[in-house]
């Protein structure tokens, strides 16, 4: 249950369905409500089969790199600290990701469909939420069964998101955008506890038994 509980809050907060809901107005601006719900429901679709990839066959790939994965847990939840620490102290999710649309908007080249960019990558599924996803369900560690049940978790974080994005107008007008901001940036304090517990677990798996 614990392991659990942790898994749900680490996901949570790597994929941060509440800072999704300003990116999600902001690049949905000039659609109805039919192309609004048609987005909402292809970014999610999308992370999900993203994260599902590195669920998957992320470790697979690591091993044929002939990298331990305690050294991957040790540079995952680093990285994972330093997202946290933008989180926190830098410009909040939206603020960038708003700022990256609109900087794709002006360029006709790099015209996408905001379902792919920025909602699914790197919104939902973030760097943070690929390699979060990895260490989870290390095949070293969790059971076929346990990696499905995080699976499950993640699938639900994502719905989830899906359905805050249905709801992003009002959910704005009762927090507003500084109230959006406010929890991103609790949500970093929690990530960064979670991916200092991961670098000193793995820390001490290393000196016990002496493996990268």
């Amino acid at each position: 249950m614990n392991n659990l509980l942790e898994h749900f809050v680490t996901l949570w907060v790597v994929i941060d369905p509440i800072g999704t809901i300003p990116v999600f107005i902001a690049v949905t601006a000039g659609l109805d409500a039919t192309g609004r719900r048609r987005t909402a429901l292809l970014a999610a679709v999308i992370s999900a089969a993203v994260l599902l990839f590195f669920l998957v066959f992320g470790q697979v790939l690591i091993e044929a790199l002939d990298i331990g994965l305690n050294s991957f847990q040790v540079a995952g939840g680093i990285i994972l600290f330093l997202f946290a620490l933008t989180m926190i102290f830098g410009e909040s999710k939206q603020e960038v990701e708003q700022r990256q649309a609109e900087e794709d908007r002006e360029d006709a080249y790099h015209q996408q469909n905001p379902a792919i960019f920025p909602l699914a990558v790197p919104s939902l599924a973030s760097p943070g939420a690929m390699l979060a996803i990895v260490i989870l369900t290390d095949n070293h560690r969790y059971s076929i069964a346990d990696q499905g049940i995080t699976a499950l978790v993640m699938l639900s974080v994502l719905l989830v998101a899906f359905v805050l994005m249905l709801l992003a107008e009002p959910i704005i007008r009762l927090i507003g955008h500084s109230g959006a901001a406010i929890i991103s940036r609790v949500m970093g304090m929690i990530l960064a506890s979670v991916a200092a517990n991961s670098v000193l677990s793995a820390l001490l798996e290393i000196f016990k038994t002496g493996q990268l």
